[in-house]
């Protein structure tokens, strides 16, 4: 590295701001290794507590910021799951909501500059998507029983083609979990890389007044898709339940 920046080289490496690392001292990481991921996981936490518990605990009859915050996630929240899910479905929001809130905060949280990402680990998002996957596949057995697996059994088609759709439909369906984390844990990775690669190029006299621009540019396209990530994850999770609370095509 040192030989490359002696000839003039511009160096920067966008994916290391996703390394895993200890918070104290530069060994190994363990299981019980406080790193910089658990921190901003547990930032996350508080972050959520701050605004959902201190936030509304006076319940004022006119709110305040934080509890107007609050209650439009909760309604939105709330909103959609009836919507998607149905009544019946409504039983399941406060899982629903502690995903969108994880993912919402972890993902805001990450546009501060020096932060770390827990949404850009495929481990984080793997967990949250394989938690949905087996968490509705068994409520799909248990509310339904062998009733179920019409899931997978389109009654509507011709009879010739029945059998070709099941196949279709089962792959379809285990494959839900990989595309439900790869997709959040991409497009906030790529996000962040592309600004990275644009923060290297600032440090160059002749293209730094472009290189800002797109920083600039790159960072409010970031704004949103924190909270579409989110969103989609969520509304995802809300279709796969109501598959599992109503399988019949």
């Amino acid at each position: 590295m040192a030989e490359e920046k002696a000839e003039g080289g511009l160096v920067f490496h966008p994916l290391d701001q996703f390394i895993v690392k200890p918070l104290f001292g530069d060994g190994p990481v363990h299981w019980y290794t406080v790193t910089n991921l658990t921190l901003w996981m547990a930032l996350a936490l508080l972050a959520i507590v701050g605004v959902f518990v201190l936030g509304s605990r006076g319940r004022a009859v006119i709110p305040t910021r934080l509890q107007s915050i609050g209650e439009l996630i909760y309604g939105f929240i709330y909103k959609m799951v009836e919507d998607v899910c149905g009544k019946d479905g409504v039983r399941y929001f406060p899982y629903i909501m502690t995903l969108f809130l994880f993912i919402l905060f972890s993902n805001y949280l990450a546009l501060i500059p020096m932060s770390y990402s827990p949404t850009s680990m495929i481990a984080v998002t793997a967990i949250l998507g394989f938690g949905v996957f087996f968490a509705v596949t068994i409520l799909g057995f248990v509310k339904n029983g062998p009733a179920f697996l019409g899931l997978f059994w389109m009654s509507d088609a011709p009879a010739i083609l029945r059998p070709i759709i099941a196949v279709i439909e089962v792959i379809s369906y285990f494959v839900r979990p990989v595309s439900h984390s790869i997709r959040l844990a991409g497009n906030i990775m790529a996000g962040h890389a592309v600004l990275k690669v644009f923060a290297g190029f600032a440090a160059l006299t002749l293209v730094s007044p472009v290189a800002i621009f797109g920083i600039v540019a790159i960072y409010g396209l970031e704004v949103l898709v924190c909270g579409i990530q989110a969103y989609v994850f969520t509304i995802l999770t809300c279709v796969y339940l109501k598959d599992a609370l109503h399988p019949a095509h």
